[in-house]
């Protein structure tokens, strides 16, 4: 695991203060987000809709009056320039005009009905345009959408487990939550209220190991692999070259099948990482940004899967399958998919956002260097990060060894104290079609700010 260099560089008592000045100073600057969090900590667990809302490292929640393009009006009334867009939630912009025009539209003709519209069979055509893959059904969210996914590869294989790669993330679907500790599997620590013992059929290896990934197939029990093209959730780690060349023939030849979730991976470009890397997964997945942010997700067969789950389905007892809900595939997010995907999510907008991101990766390499840091950049299209350590790391094991919370939520409180968010997972940013050079400018302008204060003199 490569040694923790996080604070090489940085005066960490500098840094303390700085930390107590800029919490000060948001204090100051949100008083009408301090009220509304007091008030929602009477009736909100943990004070918020969703607790993960309280990992910004913000003395309160901040509290959110509306968001436009690339930016987001505080309750305070400032402006913020928006990198985080909802941790890919929002990558195409925040409230896209198709989407918000389509939702209106449908807002007086029904939300839901369990039936099928126009739209669906449009959405379905134009997933399988970009994606290459010919059939798809629709979930709630990619949490959801992974978990169908495996039941239908376990249903369709007779095969029970399944094979994850060290620190991924496939939303909160249980099986995925196993790590290694030191070279062995353990069920994560911090899942909650899980009762059943998850390594019975979750297999982990580390990311770019072919070695230990032709091993664990070889025994023949995996039904999928279940991965990200480059794991992005524990900071990201790009694989190396041939990897996935490697993996696709082993995976094959084992019998397994491959799924790719490209929900943050999409910012590669309109066909995800695998239509612009060659990736030719049996199963594709994509969450949050393909309803222009609102809550749906996506997941698409090869023929020869859809063959196997029709079979499954069509064998099985009369029943629920445990697949899907009443909500899934609902009317209103039909037409935001279909206004996302054909007026919101095309090759012009990623014109637009692939060189931003590359100005922006390019900026950050230069403060970096000027400040004398150890730290490197990490991009993946439209999407950035930078990392406490001088090389990319190459696994899960190396990524989580290099975090370190303490020094992000310093650096993140810094930016958004000078009217710039970044995601607070990591350092991830992304850009979306109404970001600009100015934004981009502003992000980096205030990292060199936060960094003088913190760095060694």
């Amino acid at each position: 695991m490569t040694p923790k260099t996080t604070r090489s560089g940085l005066d960490w008592r500098r840094a303390q203060d700085f930390l107590a000045a800029e919490r000060q100073t948001f204090e100051q600057r949100n008083p009408r987000s301090a009220a509304l969090a007091a008030l929602a900590q009477q009736h909100l667990l943990f004070g918020v809709p969703l607790h993960w809302m309280t990992d910004w490292g913000t003395p309160f929640a901040l509290h959110v009056d509306s968001a436009s393009g690339a930016e987001v009006n505080d309750a305070d009334g400032h402006t913020l320039t928006d990198f985080c867009l909802g941790d890919t939630g929002a990558m195409f912009g925040h409230s896209p005009a198709p989407v918000a025009a389509a939702l209106a539209a449908q807002a007086t003709r029904g939300y839901t009905t369990m039936l099928a519209t126009a739209d669906a069979g449009m959405v379905g055509r134009a997933l399988s345009e970009r994606f290459g893959l010919p059939l798809w059904q629709f979930a709630m969210s990619a949490t959801d959408a992974n978990r169908y996914t495996v039941r239908w590869i376990r249903a369709a294989t007779g095969r029970r487990k399944i094979l994850v790669f060290n620190g991924c993330y496939h939303g909160t679907i249980e099986d995925v939550f196993v790590d290694l500790v030191h070279g062995q599997p353990v069920q994560r620590d911090s899942l909650l209220g899980q009762v059943h013992d998850l390594t019975e059929h979750t297999v982990v290896i580390e990311f770019n190991d072919l070695a230990a990934l032709e091993a664990a197939l070889s025994k023949g029990d995996i039904a999928c692999v279940l991965a990200e093209p480059v794991m992005t959730n524990i900071g990201m780690v790009l694989p190396e070259p041939g990897y996935w060349e490697a993996a696709q023939t082993l995976i094959k030849q084992h019998g397994a099948m491959l799924v790719a979730d490209e929900t943050h991976t999409i910012s590669t470009g309109p066909g995800g990482y695998s239509q612009a890397f060659g990736l030719k997964p049996d199963a594709l997945v994509l969450g949050k940004p393909v309803g222009g942010g609102v809550g749906c997700a996506v997941y698409g067969m090869s023929a020869e899967l859809a063959e196997l789950a029709v079979k499954a389905k069509q064998d099985a007892p009369p029943g629920h399958s445990g697949i899907g809900t009443t909500l899934t595939g609902n009317m209103l997010a039909m037409a935001a998919m279909r206004a996302a995907l054909t007026e919101v999510i095309t090759p012009a907008a990623y014109a637009h956002m692939l060189p931003l991101a590359e100005r922006l990766a390019n900026g950050i390499r230069g403060l970096i260097a000027k400040h004398g840091l150890p730290w490197c950049v990490t991009q993946v299209g439209a999407r950035t990060e930078f990392q406490f350590a001088p090389t990319p790391p190459r696994n899960g094991a190396e990524a989580e060894g290099i975090l370190d919370g303490e020094l992000e939520h310093l650096i993140h409180l810094g930016l958004l104290n000078r009217g710039v968010m970044i995601t607070p997972f990591h350092n991830m940013m992304l850009v979306c079609p109404q970001t600009s050079e100015a934004d981009v400018d502003r992000l980096l302008a205030a990292l060199d700010e936060v960094l003088t204060q913190i760095v060694n003199r």
